[in-house]
């Protein structure tokens, strides 16, 4: 069985390799992969029967890359860090899921029960997974200087930081500045289909109208946001992936 691991710390995915050996002699390791993009190139060339996913990536999540993969056929183990979002959304899809860091026993029962499962209903479940995932992370609750504030990520443009604080510029014209730096907010946004392009911004890919070759994203609002040369070439990545789609 041709396995790949998209994992994107070096030490879980050799821990996971020496495991492997341990528990199962037919799993021939065939890749390793840190980010979407990777992982995304190397399933399309080799196809692999099996993939161990890691969920949050540094370039997105395993859930971008099976978007990304969907007309490929293999299962899917996912791996995660013990995150109560993460654990809600596997358990209620019913997939299997290995907890950093991996237990050998936890390993060989997924190894089990995956291979008796087929292929279509394994797609059935991580469906499930993705409708709870995303339905978790479609409010943002941001703490004001004299409330809390319920946001809609659907409706959120794009995001500003400045000297620690951030505004957050909504569609319907509103505007909301919280007191944390955007590091904060910047990997529940990355779920959502947002990117950081710039130091100081995070943009929502759904409202980018057009990205101009000399560094400026514009907004179909008219809006205008900078990249950096540093993230010029993931955003163009990113930018690229979810239009093709």
């Amino acid at each position: 069985m041709k396995a790949l691991i998209v994992e994107d710390k070096a030490y879980i995915r050799k821990g996971l390799i020496n495991l492997l050996e341990t528990v199962e002699t037919n799993i021939e390791i065939i890749g390793e992969c840190a980010t979407v993009k990777e992982a995304v190139v190397v399933s399309n060339a080799c196809k692999p029967e099996l993939i161990f996913l890691d969920i949050n990536l540094t370039d997105g999540t395993g859930f971008d890359f099976l978007d990304q993969t969907e007309h490929l056929s293999f299962k899917t183990i996912f791996i995660t860090a013990y995150e109560e979002y993460a654990l809600k959304a596997l358990k209620a899809g019913a997939v299997d899921y290995l907890l950093k860091p991996v237990d050998v026993e936890e390993l060989d029962l997924a190894l089990k029960k995956i291979k008796a499962l087929p292929i279509t209903e394994q797609k059935e479940q991580i469906n499930t997974v993705k409708k709870v995932w995303y339905q978790d992370d479609a409010t943002l609750v941001l703490s004001l200087s004299d409330s809390f504030q319920v946001i809609n990520l659907q409706e959120l443009l794009y995001c500003e930081s400045d000297k620690g604080y951030t505004t957050f510029y909504l569609a319907n014209n509103k505007k909301y500045v919280a007191s944390k730096p955007l590091k904060e907010y910047e990997e529940k946004l990355q779920k959502v289909n947002f990117t950081r392009p710039h130091q100081s911004f995070m943009v929502n890919l759904k409202f980018i109208d057009k990205y101009d070759k000399s560094g400026i994203i514009y907004l179909k609002d008219g809006q205008k946001i900078p990249v950096s040369s540093r993230k010029k070439e993931a955003f163009i990545t990113t930018f690229l992936n979810y239009n093709s789609h």
